[in-house]
C-alpha cells in the first residue's frame, strides 16, 4: 500500500495519543482514521437498510448502537 506523508500540529497529535490509548503518533492517528472511515461504513449500511424499507415497503427492525 501507498504511504502518505503529513505534518500536524503537534498538540492535535497529543491529544489523539492519549485519547486513543496509542503511544505511537502514527498507529494512533491511523486508528483515527480507520476508525471514521469504519464509522463512515457503518452509517452508509444503516441509511442503506432504511432507504430499502421504504421502497420496498417491508419494515425491517432496527439496528442496535454499534460501539
Amino acid at each position: 500500500m501507498a504511504k502518505v506523508s503529513i505534518s500536524l500540529d503537534a498538540e492535535l497529535v497529543v491529544e489523539v495519543m492519549v485519547l486513543a490509548g496509542i503511544g505511537s503518533p502514527q498507529d494512533a492517528v491511523e486508528a483515527v482514521v480507520r476508525d471514521y472511515i469504519a464509522h463512515g461504513h457503518r452509517t452508509e449500511a444503516r441509511t442503506a437498510s432504511r432507504d430499502e424499507s421504504a421502497r420496498t415497503g417491508r419494515l425491517t427492525p432496527p439496528e442496535p448502537e454499534q460501539g
